[in-house]
């Protein structure tokens, strides 16, 4: 597959315009034409210059991009609109999300000022030939040997979804020493349950078979998935399985390339959610068109998947499952992770579960880590990823990581949770 980073090299001018000096042939060139100072000193106006209009060239190709991914959106919501139509759950949920937004947008400047303007970003690496075949890449500070490596797949309702979601955790994480890949995928109605498990599947095999070009170790490679992505992630993984427990498969990644899958507030059996969902604003005739009807809930249902004594030999090969749920969870009811551990158990897979008592949905992926300090759910993770290889493991007792620092007020994250509508 053929690696382009053509938005790595727009967002932002390479080390080497930055910091060596230009080619010997450049630099005289430039002498040339500036005009001399008394005593025989050259003036770099020129040079200067040259500079300048790189980084206002690169500046202007960083709008036109976030122009072109805002028109995307704007379409897609007008196309979504006609899909939801107006109904009083729906205006409900929408002015909710406007109040939460709102109240957390102290943190969410900050973090979208990190996304654009860290050095330690890629954004936009592609990785297929669809609209959203995109991924955006958080490189550690530190660039000494392989990077352990998380591929992460966002949340959104099926709808709302965006890679760039995840660029708190990729902070975070990358601070801790672990490159993120955060893989974008069609939306719904630009594409369906089948489209989305096809773009992560098509991420994650880049993530697999490129990301030692970046610095990530290609032999510990973690799956992360949250809310809707946790679901999406999931199915992909379970598809996977089953087409390698099967014959002919020809794919170009492989579940023994996963080190471990951490789901986050995820549903996970969707016959139980489609009468929850529409009773919270998803109603029932779109969720049933983003899962390409009702005949194929069964077929996206990791739950019943594991469940599935035909597919006992693909959940041998499933690789460690941890799940990560709240108890005060009502947009995906903590249940849904419980069914899973307990299927998983059952049928002979590893697997570990985490309830944070009191969490709602938004708390363990947005509210917690905006607020600063301890991050559980963070260091369940770290932990796990560094106590894989006990190199890594030292190196990262000896890491120096800062602690975080609250990003908004408490009584904004208390009033955020109030009028959350997740």
């Amino acid at each position: 597959m053929q690696v382009e980073l053509a938005d790595r090299a727009a967002a932002q001018p390479s080390e080497a315009d930055e910091t060596l000096p230009s080619s010997p042939a450049g630099t005289a060139s430039a002498e040339e034409d500036a005009p001399l100072l008394p005593g025989g000193g050259v003036r770099r106006r020129a040079v200067v210059s040259e500079r300048f209009r790189q980084r206002s060239g690169s500046f202007r190709r960083e709008v036109r991009r976030a122009a072109e991914e805002t028109f995307l959106l704007t379409r897609l919501t007008l196309i979504l609109l006609r899909y939801l139509g107006i109904g009083y759950r729906w205006i409900r949920q929408f002015l909710a999300l406007c109040c939460y937004t709102f109240l957390l947008m102290p943190g969410f400047i900050q973090v979208v000022y990190y996304y654009f303007f860290s050095s330690q970003v890629y954004r936009s690496v592609v990785y297929g030939e669809q609209p959203r075949n995109r991924l955006d890449l958080y490189i550690p500070t530190d660039k000494t040997g392989l990077k352990p490596v998380v591929a992460f797949v966002t949340g959104g309702a099926w709808i709302i979804g965006y890679k760039g979601w995840g660029a708190l955790l990729g902070r975070r994480l990358a601070e801790r020493g672990i490159l993120v890949a955060c893989i974008d995928y069609r939306n719904f109605p630009q594409g369906t349950i089948g489209d989305m498990v096809e773009d992560a599947s098509q991420g994650i095999a880049f993530v697999c078979n490129n990301i030692a070009s970046y610095g990530g170790d290609p032999e510990r490679i973690y799956l992360v998935g949250q809310s809707a992505g946790a679901h999406i992630a999931a199915c992909t993984l379970l598809h996977q399985a089953i087409k390698e427990s099967g014959e002919g498969d020809a794919s170009t990644w492989s579940i023994a390339q996963l080190k471990a899958f951490f789901g986050i507030s995820g549903g996970y059996n969707l016959l139980n959610l489609v009468d929850h969902f529409h009773k919270r604003g998803l109603y029932r005739s779109i969720f049933l068109s983003i899962m390409e009807g009702e005949e194929s809930l069964r077929k996206f249902s990791p739950l019943v998947m594991v469940k599935d004594s035909t597919a006992r030999s693909a959940v041998s090969l499933l690789p460690r499952i941890f799940l990560f749920h709240g108890t005060s969870d009502y947009s995906i009811p903590s249940a849904e992770s419980e069914a899973l551990f307990d299927a998983l158990q059952q049928n002979g897979a590893k697997a570990d579960l985490f309830l944070y008592d009191g969490k709602t949905h938004t708390d363990l992926f947005l509210q917690d880590p905006l607020r600063g300090g301890r991050d559980k759910l963070l260091e369940e993770i770290v932990t796990v990823i560094h106590n894989d290889n006990p190199d890594t493991s030292a190196q990262h007792q000896h890491l120096v990581v800062p602690v975080a620092r609250r990003l908004v007020p408490e009584f904004m994250l208390m009033l955020a949770g109030r009028v959350s509508p997740f």
